[in-house]
């Protein structure tokens, strides 16, 4: 009984350490009209960060090792998928796999947007949808191509549901979203045949089938490989409308898409009705009448926020990049045409060429990435070392959420993050909720997980985006 007894006093002691810290640091914050304790509006400006950064224009990796870096993570992170090196035909435990590793009946309770309840009859319709009895035994693997801005979810359903009334943010069939461009692999489809089951590098669910085209495997493949081509460099830009086009029309484009020029066309000649001379000709993928992949060029404005590769990997475009979101609305799996604390930590380092696991909890521990770990049994003061430490960039974990480190006023360290909103111990004791529902910048120091544990107490890990020491193998 004495270790239990031991471990149960450090806990208690890390916690207390965990909320002085917070106390001391809220002491010397001031809280402004917005409630958001020590954030000022000269705080909101990225070049604010930049000057306090330590050689912000220097590399941080090179193009040459964020591509080793990638293709480690291809190779060796579980929750990756790389499309090259899936066989021509799959078999039906791997296909099962897949749809079954994220269409699990969700055993508590749901309701719609109207605070009903979500009845059982629905879910088993759901269930039955996903016609796993269709899944051959083998079947030849078949490709395709986001044409537009998709969501993934977790059943064949537009259907909205919620853990509590009221609640109408998260939605639980909500997974993530893929960009125009994305290669996939179509594994299955769905009962009512509206539902494709897909897999992309980094991730596999269902998506609307009007959201794909399907086409050859050195169609989609070499699509993504072409070159010249432009990086969407901004939060999100959109092509030219033209009604000569409409699939290509005013399309939204988010950070870090890939886009080949559309190359051999005539100067002097409109592109969809238009002159061509004030923007980039890019060729996008197209759902033709039957299904199948196309491509056609579109156009894409000069002054739009775009690079002709991908940005260098500075702490100075991390910074810059990262408050391109600011204000923007939390999108729980990319919903809202938005994102959430993941999809925005992976999305600004896609504009620098990073390739990131989709979820905090693939994040967190990527074989392919450079990270701390830390569990129940760190103490605070190591904790506060590993904060020291932090770097500029730096991404800290705790349970379901993801903060992006940006810098220091008198010590404290600054995070950029997108958050439903902060709680923290006023000076009277009284803990404060703040509803921030948006890319927002905090201090991390005074943050509290729950009523007696400091973000600080619960960080689980520390990932530096740098290469990796280790070569660990994939499970």
């Amino acid at each position: 009984m004495r270790y239990p007894l031991a471990a149960a006093i450090a806990f208690v002691l890390l916690l207390e350490a965990g909320a002085l810290h917070a106390r001391e640091a809220n002491a010397t914050l001031p809280v402004p009209p917005s409630g958001v304790i020590g954030v000022t509006q000269q705080q909101l400006d990225p070049e604010f960060w930049v000057r306090k950064a330590s050689q912000p224009d220097a590399i941080v990796l090179s193009a040459d090792a964020i591509a080793a870096q990638n293709a480690k993570l291809l190779k060796i992170d579980p929750t990756m998928h790389d499309l090259h090196a899936l066989p021509a035909t799959l078999d039906q435990a791997q296909v099962l796999a897949w749809i079954n590793g994220i269409s699990r009946r969700p055993k508590g309770s749901l309701f719609d947007v109207d605070g009903k309840p979500v009845p059982a009859a629905t879910l088993d319709a759901l269930s039955a949808d996903l016609a796993l009895d269709r899944v051959p035994k083998q079947q030849a693997t078949r490709y395709g191509m986001v044409v537009r801005r998709a969501d993934l979810r977790a059943f064949p359903t537009a259907l909205r549901v919620f853990s509590s009334k009221g609640d109408t943010d998260i939605d639980r069939f909500q997974e993530s979203a893929e960009f125009p461009g994305t290669p996939i692999v179509i594994a299955h489809t769905s009962q009512d045949g509206q539902w494709l089951f897909v897999v992309s590098p980094r991730y596999a669910a269902w998506m609307a089938r009007e959201d794909v085209a399907e086409g050859t495997a050195a169609q989609v493949l070499g699509y993504v490989d072409k070159a010249p081509y432009r990086v969407i460099t901004g939060a999100t830009e959109r092509t030219v409308f033209t009604r000569e086009q409409s699939g290509v029309s005013q399309l939204q484009l988010d950070m870090g898409v890939r886009l080949p020029l559309a190359t051999g066309l005539a100067p002097d000649q409109p592109v969809n009705g238009q002159s061509g001379y004030t923007s980039y000709p890019v060729e996008l993928p197209l759902r033709a009448e039957d299904g199948t992949l196309a491509f056609t060029p579109a156009l894409l404005q000069h002054n739009t926020d775009t690079a002709p590769d991908y940005l260098p990997l500075t702490r100075a475009n991390i910074i810059r990049q990262a408050f391109k979101f600011l204000g923007e609305r939390y999108g729980w799996g990319h919903a809202y045409d938005a994102r959430d604390c993941s999809g925005f930590t992976s999305d600004v380092y896609r504009s620098m060429g990073v390739q990131m696991p989709r979820n905090t909890s693939g994040q967190g521990v990527s074989p392919a990435l450079d990270h701390t770990l830390l569990t129940a049994a760190d103490d605070h003061a190591k904790r506060e070392r590993a904060i020291d430490a932090l770097e500029v960039g730096d991404l800290i974990y705790i349970p379901g959420h993801v903060m992006m480190m940006i810098g220091r006023i008198d010590g404290e360290p600054y995070v950029i993050h997108d958050t439903t909103g902060i709680s923290y111990r006023e000076s009277g004791g009284a803990m404060r909720r703040v509803k921030l529902n948006a890319v927002s910048v905090t201090p991390l120091r005074p943050l509290m997980f729950n009523g007696t544990q400091s973000y600080i107490d619960r960080m689980t890990s520390i990932v530096r985006i740098r290469q990796a020491h280790a070569e660990p193998q994939k499970n």
